[in-house]
């Protein structure tokens, strides 16, 4: 018998796109074993405990010290005593529906035999839920991925281990094996992925460089937003470290580096500060912020609405240690045609 101190956590189920549901696709367990529990090898016991994680999910987590034992990696015939304190990190929660494969034309920037980096256009909504059962980017993942891992009871696994809003465009990493899904979600835990994006925000920060802390979870106002809990009386931590690299007096490019994954966390954190995304309708940046909203200026920033009607967020770089060689690799993606668009705009107008 066992205590289970930790169940997955809301904040990283995978839910409908925009509303919930962490960026960061894992489960986390905490199992405390009690004082009657008999001597057992950990990957028999955790296969027991775990009934939606097959055998090989379980070992090839262990391999990747993705399961501790007090705090400490341990290898699969560890014994489990009483009192032991077991910590997991396994990817993608299991679902409760089937994917179906659809052809899709997907933008693959590298692809080798445990992964593949894809280049998400704005509009594409990443995993299907209520509302998006087809056309998501997971469909096209489960036709161009013939032999995509596979859970328990044989349902199709996506390979996705992190996901970005519909709006915003960039780059994700999919594991194509149990093992690099693994590898990658423990290096999601444990923020050693790096992740860079651009953003074009309202205002101009007035420290060209600096680090937002604030918990972020659901608002309590509109349950379809992130609002930032400076106080950390609800949510959880959240870090984004900014840096400007271009003004253009009303606006300004700003790199986003997230040290943490949570849902629409730039998006939040740059609203909490008081720069949101420029064209971003859920957290205020589809109105003048910055600048009087009278004559030209304000004709020109319609119009610049009109050219990118989404928020201007790109995931511009992904660097992380590949799960099979062991190196660090590091991919980039340039920015798409409406984002290029709308700094050329404001190139203009602030010359």
């Amino acid at each position: 018998m066992t205590e289970e101190d930790l169940l997955p956590t809301p904040d990283n189920l995978p839910e409908e796109e925009d509303t919930d549901g962490g960026d960061e696709l894992y489960e986390h367990h905490r199992i405390r074993v009690d004082k009657g529990q008999e001597l057992l090898r950990l990957d028999k016991f955790l296969f027991n405990r775990l009934p939606n994680a097959s055998r090989t999910k379980i070992q090839n987590a262990i391999e990747a010290e993705a399961v501790q034992v007090n705090d400490r990696a341990v290898k699969p015939n560890y014994r489990v005593k009483p009192f032991d304190v077991i910590t997991i990190t396994l990817p993608e929660p299991p679902r409760e529906f089937k994917v179906v494969p659809e052809p899709m034309d997907l933008d693959i920037r590298y692809e080798d035999e445990s992964l593949l980096i894809v280049n998400k256009p704005a509009g594409l909504v990443v995993h299907p839920a209520f509302g998006n059962w087809n056309g998501t980017l997971v469909n096209g993942l489960a036709y161009h991925l013939s032999n995509l891992p596979t859970g328990r009871n044989g349902e199709i696994r996506p390979g996705l281990v992190h996901r970005i809003d519909k709006d915003t465009s960039g780059l994700l990493v999919i594991g194509k094996t149990e093992w690099a899904m693994t590898h990658l979600s423990q290096q999601f835990f444990h923020h050693t992925i790096e992740r860079t994006y651009l953003a074009l925000v309202w205002g101009v920060p007035k420290e060209p460089q600096g680090t937002i802390r604030g918990h972020i979870g659901r608002s309590i106002k509109d349950r379809k937003i992130q609002a930032v809990y400076p106080d950390g009386e609800q949510g959880k931590p959240a870090v984004t470290h900014y840096k400007v690299l271009r003004s253009f007096q009303h606006v300004a490019l700003l790199q986003c580096n997230l040290e943490t994954g949570r849902t629409h966390q730039i998006r939040a954190h740059m609203k909490y500060i008081g720069h949101p995304l420029f064209s971003d309708a859920t957290y205020g940046g589809d109105r003048i912020v910055y600048g009087q909203p009278v004559g030209s200026y304000k004709t020109f920033v319609e119009n610049a609405f009109k050219v990118m009607p989404r928020q201007a967020l790109h995931a511009k770089s992904l660097g992380f240690i590949h799960p099979v060689t062991g190196e660090q690799v590091h991919f980039e993606a340039e920015l798409p045609a409406d984002f290029e668009a709308v700094l050329a705009k404001w190139e203009v107008y602030a010359t």
